[in-house]
C-alpha cells in the first residue's frame, strides 16, 4: 500500500541509519506473534454498523492491524458493537472530518448506505487514503468513471466488496468443473436466502417528530436533497425501498 507518511515507507528508508546497531528482535519485547505498531497499518471505517461490523473487523485481520478511527451518523445503534470491539478508535459521525484529522490513516473501510459509497470514496482518495467500498461502488455509472479515474491518479489500492463472488468455495466448485471431476453438466439449480431485507417496502410519510435523537439525519443523507427525516429508512431497511423516491 502506498502512503505519504507510511511507517513501513519510514522504516525502509531509515534501515541504513541502523547499520551496525544491535536490534533486539520484537518476540523478546512483546511475545511470540506480537506485531510492532511500526508494522501495522492504520484503518478507519466509514460505517461502521451493520455490514461496516464485519468489513471493519476482517481489515484489521483479528487485531495484526490498528483501527485508528470509526465513523458512523448512529452510534447508539448497530455502530455500538464495533465501539466495543475497537474502544481505542476515536469516533466521528462525519467522515470529512475524520479524514481531515486523523492525518495517519492509510486505508477505509466504506459501508454507508449504497448513496454515499462514491463520495466517501472520492474524499478518501483525494488524501491518498486505500479504499475498501462496499457493493455497489456506486449509485451511478458517472461516479464509478469518477473513482476509477481518481484511482489511477492517485496509485491507491481500491477494492468493491464482492466477498460472495470471492469465496474460496467457489473457486473449488470451479476446480471441480474445469476438471472434469463432476463431470458433464445438464442442470444447475440455485437457492439463496437474499434478499434478507423486505422488498417494495412502503416508506412512511416524513416526520421529523419521529427522528431517533442519536441520528444526524443530514449526514445520512449525505449527497441526497434535503429531506425531513424519512421513517423505516435507517438503519436497514433503506435496501429495500425505493431509493430514487426517497433520495
Amino acid at each position: 500500500m502506498k502512503s505519504k507518511k507510511s511507517r513501513r515507507n519510514f522504516i525502509k528508508k531509515s534501515s541504513a541509519v541502523g547499520a551496525g546497531i544491535f536490534i533486539v528482535p520484537r518476540n523478546v519485547l512483546g511475545g511470540v506473534g506480537f506485531t510492532a505498531p511500526s508494522d501495522q497499518l492504520n484503518l478507519a471505517a466509514i460505517g461502521s454498523g451493520g455490514k461496516g461490523i464485519s468489513d471493519i473487523a476482517n481489515a484489521s485481520v483479528n487485531g495484526r492491524e490498528r483501527v485508528a478511527a470509526l465513523c458512523d451518523v448512529d452510534f447508539a445503534g448497530s455502530a455500538s458493537r464495533s465501539v466495543k470491539r475497537f474502544p481505542k478508535a476515536k469516533l466521528y459521525a462525519d467522515f470529512r472530518e475524520m479524514l481531515d484529522n486523523e492525518k495517519d490513516i492509510d486505508a477505509v473501510t466504506i459501508s454507508t448506505p449504497d448513496h454515499v459509497h462514491g463520495p466517501a470514496a472520492v474524499y478518501a482518495m483525494e488524501r491518498d487514503k486505500h479504499v475498501y467500498v462496499q457493493k455497489p461502488i456506486t449509485h451511478n455509472i458517472r461516479e464509478a468513471r469518477i473513482l476509477t479515474e481518481l484511482a489511477r491518479k492517485q496509485k491507491v489500492v481500491t477494492q468493491m466488496g464482492n466477498q460472495g463472488g470471492s469465496n474460496p468455495l467457489l473457486k473449488m466448485v470451479q476446480n471441480w468443473v474445469d476438471s472434469g471431476k463432476v463431470g458433464k453438466i445438464a442442470e444447475v439449480k440455485v437457492w439463496t436466502n437474499r434478499p434478507v431485507w423486505p422488498q417494495g417496502l412502503k416508506m412512511q410519510d416524513p416526520d421529523p417528530g419521529l427522528k431517533p435523537d442519536s441520528l444526524d439525519w443530514n449526514l445520512w443523507l449525505g449527497p441526497a436533497s434535503q429531506k425531513p427525516y424519512t421513517p423505516n429508512l435507517h438503519p436497514f431497511n433503506w435496501s429495500g425501498g425505493n431509493m430514487e423516491l426517497v433520495l
